[in-house]
């Protein structure tokens, strides 16, 4: 996402985590000030700009696929560690790892990310894997044999509806429908009883799925019936599922201390 929209996020979820969470586990969770220093330049998009295709975090997910691990594993990994930094209360690794889970599961959320991007990326680089982007240039631009079909695919790049321009059009629109939301005006759905945390971001990233938002998007562009879905419907689950993920965490680690 774009313009500070992990930052608000992050945010709002912070709020969502302190109103939800038990006192116990909520004192070995950093502060919002914390987690944010692990945003931004320090984030996982950061890699992207500074070293493409080179240990870069690939945050694309399909609900509907079972055999689509690679962002759950992700979230696992962040996960895992998120409980160890807070069982030996390391607020700087334990901050880095709450805003580095948050980002994946934000991305995962996102409807944007649910496109098969890498397929449709794949084939206009003629059958070249993302990790073949190794510099700034050949990920803005599209390689081809001729200069016709050079044009071709950097038109449906960048074009009218191209692959990279309906994206960053996405996001950044979400990216401006968030950042003036107030966390006293936002409608959560009632907290579900204790699931999994991964069964949980998978159900809810079904649920976005099932919202059709981007879809709406790439045929009708930004509306204000679309932005007030995204508002109303997207944002809400977003910040309460990375606030969910966090408490899990946090109740994991306590009770491990408490048990020691």
């Amino acid at each position: 996402m774009w313009f500070g929209a992990h930052q608000k996020i992050d945010r709002l979820a912070r709020r969502k985590f302190a109103c939800d969470a038990a006192d116990g586990p909520a004192t070995l969770f950093p502060e919002t000030k914390q987690i944010l220093q692990f945003e931004g330049h320090n984030g996982p998009d950061a890699i992207k700009r500074k070293t493409p295709a080179q240990d870069e975090p690939w945050h694309y997910y399909d609900p509907y696929d079972e055999t689509d691990t690679q962002i759950l594993d992700i979230i696992a990994e962040h996960y895992k560690n998120l409980v160890a930094a807070l069982r030996e209360e390391n607020k700087t690794r334990a901050s880095f790892e709450a805003a580095w889970l948050a980002h994946a599961v934000v991305d995962g959320l996102t409807p944007a990310h649910h496109y098969p991007y890498e397929k449709e990326l794949q084939r206009l680089r003629g059958g070249k894997g993302i990790e073949s982007r190794t510099t700034a240039k050949e990920k803005i631009l599209m390689p081809g044999d001729t200069m016709r079909e050079k044009l071709r695919n950097n038109w449906q790049m960048w074009g009218d509806k191209g692959l990279l321009a309906t994206h960053i059009a996405f996001e950044a629109g979400v990216a401006l429908v968030i950042l003036p939301l107030r966390f006293t005006r936002m409608r959560f759905q009632p907290r579900p009883k204790r699931t999994p945390y991964l069964e949980y971001f998978k159900s809810q990233a079904t649920i976005v799925a099932d919202l059709k938002l981007y879809e709406q998007f790439y045929v009708s562009a930004w509306t204000p019936k679309l932005a007030k879905r995204v508002r109303r419907e997207l944002v809400p689950v977003i910040v309460s599922t990375v606030a969910y993920i966090w408490q899990s965490a946090a109740e994991e680690a306590y009770k491990k201390g408490k048990s020691t």
